[in-house]
């Protein structure tokens, strides 16, 4: 049997195949696990949160408390919208002039903040807004506290069913990976046998098979990582709000679990496959 052979034939390209399309199932799986993450830090961080403050309050204490506020742990981003411009944004929401009716601006200013997602559950936003409400000028701390608590909840729920799926796809993924390569090995049971009778060492008689299939895992796990990037690319050049989601950092983790995982599932169904043939007698070579 040539190296060649060996290496490069239609049951090599085949378990490669095989192992390439579970990988990408797995990689999607934890692509999502991972990005819950990133969705929940994406909306925790995009809730706005409004602090009414006093008509008459100088427009250089309104720059001093939102210059404050930015040094705040628990702030992200600290915005001032003037009496004026809540108007205007009440006038395209509404579609009319609240002016008319009244004779005068209803809306007072306001400061639009939006916290940092670890401080975004309402424990932390109630101690958050109990040193506020310490300002004076601050009138009011409007937020959606039904909401908060809402989305806090289906998040960790969210959370939880991705990576019970990561688990089970992981197991199933194993068992896939596993019956592809004893597959492979089956079709050499009399080959490791022979081996074994001319007194080859068990190391020896699984060397071959643990370095094919180490570079099974390293083609599955390139192809894989190929079109997960691949589809990536494509959905954020698409949709391209989607990098919040689909970040660098996410799709590198992606890349590395999967590459891990099937180099380590290869080598490891390999070695105990081989194993499994080493220990069997002739008789029952033929009835496996």
């Amino acid at each position: 049997m040539t190296k060649k052979t060996r290496f490069f034939n239609l049951q090599t390209a085949t378990a490669t195949v095989s192992t390439t399309l579970v990988l990408i199932v797995l990689g999607v799986v934890v692509f999502f696990a991972l990005a819950a993450r990133s969705v929940s830090v994406y909306v925790k961080e995009n809730v706005n949160f409004s602090l009414l403050i006093s008509d008459d309050m100088p427009e250089t204490e309104i720059a001093k408390l939102i210059d404050d506020l930015k040094t705040k742990p628990f702030v992200r981003s600290a915005e001032y919208i003037s009496k004026a411009q809540a108007l205007e944004e009440m006038k395209v929401e509404l579609n009319t002039d609240p002016e008319e009716f009244q004779g005068y601006n209803p809306f007072p200013a306001s400061v639009k903040i939006k916290l940092r997602a670890d401080y975004a559950n309402n424990d932390s936003i109630t101690k958050i807004e109990q040193q506020l409400s310490t300002n004076i000028n601050i009138q009011e701390v409007l937020y959606q506290k039904n909401l908060i608590e809402s989305m806090n909840r289906h998040i960790a729920q969210l959370e939880l069913m991705l990576i019970g799926l990561a688990l089970v796809l992981g197991l199933i993924s194993f068992a896939l990976i596993n019956n592809t390569i004893r597959l492979t090995v089956y079709s050499q049971r009399f080959l490791i046998y022979t081996m074994k009778l001319v007194g080859a060492s068990r190391s020896f008689i699984r060397r071959p098979f643990m370095v094919r299939n180490f570079w099974i895992g390293i083609m599955a796990s390139l192809l894989a990582n190929l079109a997960l990037w691949g589809a990536a690319v494509w959905l954020v050049m698409n949709e391209p709000h989607l990098i919040e989601v689909i970040s660098p950092d996410v799709l590198l983790t992606v890349s590395g679990v999967v590459l891990l995982t099937g180099v380590l599932l290869t080598l490891f169904c390999a070695y105990w496959s081989v194993n499994r043939f080493l220990r069997m007698k002739a008789s029952k070579l033929y009835y496996v």
